[in-house]
């Protein structure tokens, strides 16, 4: 019969083993023999009424039920560091409260910053933002298990619900071709026909944005030629800054260059537009800089 308590303790040993894969390394971790950490286990697996791992060969493999138990084991330790940081970092000790956001590569940097600028005081209390960039995957994972409260992003994440993070849409924003005066005077004529047969510096294979440029390059006849494509805007803006081809970036901060950063706008790509999505963990107390990062952002996009 199913204990009415959780003993947290053996959700502890088990999670380890869980992520060690073996019994021994695990106990290793723990500093207790490998015979301790396994009759701790049985314990839960008692308690759970359902075994938890299955051996295969000399390593252990989670049951689906032990699946299961492992994707909470992940949420319950992770909300753990979040009190703890919380306490030690916020609230009433007056030291900033922790923020920690992924932000997808392609995201223009400069856009980053700004939706990320409303957060960085949240009722008069300091916040320590820790920002990280990598694939949607790498992040959406990281944020699953409640290692970031936050995660920016260009485009929906299809098993969002099943990963336990919930979507929100910030807004939208077109997109705007800038390139050095050196290479613009190299390609005269009107915009966007001008384009046809220049440089062009385009998103990474398989980018939102990318798609939604090659679908009006399609659509308008104009087929530049690609110079050069990245995941990462930073290092397309760099090599753009630098005259190797003609680049897009947001609109929202379009103002924002020209003159003074040497380039300048060519047009603007009607239809090709641009999404902010926050991911945030799904079945947790909302945080309260994230609160104000969406909320400013929706005011300001729209």
């Amino acid at each position: 019969m199913a204990l009415d308590w959780l003993n947290y303790h053996h959700l502890h040993y088990f999670w380890v083993t869980a992520r060690e894969g073996s019994l021994t390394r695990a106990a290793g971790l723990l500093r207790l023999a490998p015979s301790t950490v396994s009759a701790q286990i049985k314990q839960l697996e008692d308690s759970l009424d359902s075994p938890l791992f299955e051996r295969r060969g000399r390593g252990l493999v989670l049951t689906p039920t032990g699946r299961l138990v492992a994707d909470y084991a992940d949420e319950i330790f992770a909300l753990g560091r979040e009190l703890t940081d919380t306490v030690r970092h916020g609230g009433a000790s007056g030291r900033p409260l922790l923020l920690r956001v992924g932000a997808v590569s392609i995201l223009d940097k400069l856009v980053v910053h700004r939706l990320l600028a409303p957060a960085l005081r949240v009722d008069d209390q300091p916040v320590r933002l820790v920002c990280v960039e990598d694939d949607a995957d790498v992040l959406v994972d990281q944020l699953s298990r409640r290692h970031l409260d936050l995660v920016l992003t260009d485009a929906p994440v299809a098993r969002a619900r099943d990963l336990g993070v919930d979507s929100h849409l910030l807004g939208t924003c077109g997109v705007a071709v800038f390139s050095t005066p050196r290479l613009a005077a190299q390609h005269p004529g009107d915009f966007p026909g001008r384009l046809r047969g220049a440089p062009f510096l385009l998103p990474g294979v398989g980018t939102t944005l990318r798609v939604l440029i090659e679908q009006w390059f399609q659509a308008t006849g104009v087929e530049p030629a690609v110079a050069a494509e990245f995941s990462d805007s930073a290092l397309m803006n760099a090599f753009g800054r630098e005259g190797v081809g003609f680049f897009v970036v947001p609109d929202l901060i379009s103002p924002d260059l020209g003159a003074g950063d040497g380039l300048v706008e060519l047009g603007t790509l009607p239809g090709v537009v641009e999404r902010f999505i926050a991911l945030t963990p799904a079945r947790q107390r909302a945080h309260p800089a994230v609160d104000a990062i969406v909320a400013a952002a929706r005011a300001r996009l729209g």
